[in-house]
């Protein structure tokens, strides 16, 4: 499926995780074309789950060359915050029921994004605020070797902090903004 909330979340990972260097690991599997985007039209948690243990066996299969990660947007469904992080539960609970502890890790994106004991405004939950709601599933053995080769990955999180209050809110609304304007169609 295509559509704004693909375009857009494709333009969120170029523009903000790579772009700000949220995640100095993205890059290379963007640029390799190893990142699969899939937008579910789940309207229900059930939906929802059952699109989840789908992409967590595709990604435990498909050869990790072909695919490193996987983004599944859900722009539909667990729209409120609290329930997306309730959410997560159950897809650990489907990590832990398809013997996937220790191969595959879920990672979590929302709009609304919150770290525990941060304001809902702390530009610190921009490092984790995606355009849909989005869980990213991991390779553990990718998790490993990008920390092997950064070996400091704890201070990715303050780093992003940083990167964040520099940009300011009026940066980081601007680059929403042009994430949205890269997603609309050509000539519109």
């Amino acid at each position: 499926m295509t559509g704004p909330a693909l375009e857009e979340t494709r333009a969120w990972v170029d523009r903000a995780v790579i772009g700000l260097n949220l995640c100095p690991f993205a890059k290379a599997p963007q640029v390799k074309g190893q990142v699969r985007y899939v937008v579910s039209e789940a309207s229900d948690s059930e939906a929802l789950l059952a699109a989840v243990v789908e992409e967590l066996n595709q990604l435990a299969e498909a050869p990790a060359e072909r695919v490193e990660t996987t983004l599944l947007i859900h722009p539909k469904v667990l729209i409120d915050f609290a329930d997306y992080n309730d959410f997560l539960d159950l897809a650990e609970a489907a990590v832990a029921e398809l013997d996937l502890e220790g191969v595959i890790q879920v990672a979590s994106f929302h709009p609304q994004y919150q770290f525990a004991g941060r304001a809902p405004d702390d530009l610190a939950n921009a490092t984790n605020r995606s355009p849909y709601p989005t869980l990213h599933l991991l390779r553990e053995a990718s998790i490993d070797r990008a920390v092997a080769a950064f070996p400091d990955a704890e201070a990715i999180f303050e780093a992003n902090i940083a990167t964040m209050q520099r940009l300011g809110a009026a940066g980081w609304a601007a680059l929403q903004r042009q994430c949205r304007e890269d997603a609309e169609p050509q000539g519109s």
